[in-house]
């Protein structure tokens, strides 16, 4: 399908396709003057120092019909340019979404939004001292959410706030994510460095030597600057890929490397694969106090995991569940994915189902997303899904079914491509929630990535500025090159830190 737009300028063009990427899966957006025979929205732009006012109109030449919006809005004309294109840019997507919704009649809870971290939007206004009536106001206004989005927001943000009542008072700490870059089989969704374990990635002895190193150096630098640690998450990939051996030689690392083990308030290991999972290695967790592990389904249809290339069975999700849940694991994560091939709402009545038995202590339920690197994106002819209602209605019963069993919601993010244009969100019983995923998702504090494609996220402890940068995500170059990113990333916390450390 292709949808021409004219009177845009080219900062906006992105914005706008945001926008119209919302009502449709395939859409192929061109900015051109005119067409007379597929859709076209024309818009036309009116800016004067102090408001704006924006007419878009939505023709579709085959069936005779036109759709129109329009809006006016005050602008501070004291504002520098580049929050004046910023307030431009919402000003305009607000009437695009009106002529398409009118023109395909769905409605789109999330308004304008198109961001990953709705959520971190109420925090900043929260913060800076107004009501929460107030900031539910603006969020509507600003970006025409639905009331009962803007209702889960705040939701998530009292949890937030009950389970880290200092979280806007962490900019001095740390967290670490720590990667793993091996699994036994890359499933068809997924676009994380993750590469076979007996593949031709790159030694997982040599990477592992690399890895020890730079979390000697980075645990140095934290030690000699008197730097506190939240939580450390490993992940990949699935950590558990590696040895029982090397998974005891990698904590005897971080107990010995990084300061005030003892501290840090959470220790996450994502056992997500079942398969990967032994005695030897639970047991060699508990030797160091690792007691939050994921054991993760997707889904328990034998067909679904097969199509997605999980070779693992359901029998051996539960199993491994017992087991883990038998040795003392009493913080244990299980995720989820809605609108998986094949899978409608039969399919995830019955996962449900099979989580009744379990209850784990979290649950995140997440929505397909069509991610632009994964296989399943590259051949999308061999992977057919429910469509928008659908997958809408399996979201709603999530919703219905953690509730009835005693979870909350504490964490919310979103994707691109994602199916009905909903969301991913955590769910937790109170007190269990995990405190990472609180700080990755709310951006409060520096997250220093090591290992395998492992991004460190660098937030000011003054300005709160986001920068980033990522280790390479291929095995065999993070093998040649970790001493290099890891001087970098030393560089960057000097300079990031200096007013702390001096």
């Amino acid at each position: 399908m292709v949808i021409y737009v004219n009177g845009v300028e080219s900062t906006f063009h992105r914005s706008v396709q945001n926008i119209i990427h919302l009502f449709f899966e395939e859409v192929n957006v061109t900015f051109i003057e005119s067409s007379k025979t597929d859709l076209f929205v024309d818009i036309t732009m009116i800016d004067e120092i102090e408001s704006t006012s924006i007419t878009v109109r939505l023709k579709d030449p085959l069936a005779n019909k036109s759709y129109e919006a329009y809006i006016t809005k005050s602008l501070d004309p004291t504002a520098i340019e580049s929050d004046r294109r910023k307030a431009l840019k919402h000003i305009m997507n607000q009437p695009i979404l009106q002529v398409f919704e009118q023109y395909s009649g769905l409605k789109q809870p999330w308004g304008v939004l198109t961001g990953i971290r709705p959520t971190k939007l109420l925090h900043q206004k929260l913060k800076s001292g107004i009501t929460k009536e107030r900031a539910h106001a603006e969020l509507k206004e600003q970006y025409k959410i639905h009331d009962e989005k803007i209702k889960l927001m705040q939701t998530i943000v009292d949890r937030q706030k009950t389970m880290v009542p200092d979280l806007y008072d962490l900019r001095s700490e740390v967290s670490i994510y720590i990667g793993i870059p091996f699994c036994p089989t890359k499933c068809a969704y997924c676009t994380f460095p993750a590469y076979a374990i007996n593949g031709k990635q790159g030694s997982v002895d040599s990477f592992l030597g690399g890895l020890h190193y730079e979390m000697r150096q980075v645990g140095s630098w934290l030690k000699k600057n008197n730097m506190k640690i939240t939580t450390v998450y490993f992940g990949g990939g699935t950590p558990t890929s590696i040895t029982a051996e090397e998974m005891d030689l990698l904590y005897e690392e971080m107990v010995s490397s990084f300061p005030h083990v003892d501290e840090i308030r959470e220790i996450t290991v994502e056992a997500g694969r079942p398969d990967t999972i032994t005695e030897e290695k639970l047991e060699i967790l508990k030797k160091w106090n690792i007691d939050r592990i994921s054991i993760n389904p997707q889904s328990y249809t034998q067909d679904t995991l097969k199509a997605i290339g999980r070779h693992h069975s359901v029998e051996e999700t539960i199993d491994k569940f017992h087991l883990a849940r038998n040795m003392g694991m009493n913080n244990i994560n299980m995720d989820l994915i809605i609108g998986l091939p094949g899978e409608g709402m039969k399919h995830f009545n019955h996962t449900l189902n099979e989580t009744e038995k379990l209850i784990p202590e979290s649950l995140t339920i997440h929505t397909l997303s069509f991610k632009r690197a994964s296989e399943m994106t590259q051949n999308k002819n061999k992977y057919k899904v429910a469509d928008r209602k659908e997958v809408t209605e399996m979201m709603k019963r999530g919703e219905e079914w953690t509730n009835n069993h005693g979870y909350v919601p504490y964490y919310l993010y979103r994707q691109k491509n994602i199916l009905g244009n909903l969301e991913n969100v955590g769910y937790a019983h109170p007190g269990q929630e995990s405190i990472y995923n609180i700080m990755i998702m709310e951006e409060q504090q520096t997250i220093i990535g090591l290992g395998c494609g492992a991004s460190s996220k660098w937030i000011d402890p003054v300005t709160g500025k986001i920068t980033r940068f990522a280790n390479p995500k291929e095995p065999k170059a993070y093998n040649d090159h970790y001493k290099k990113y890891t001087e970098a990333k030393i560089k960057t916390l000097n300079e990031l830190f200096a007013k702390e450390i001096t």
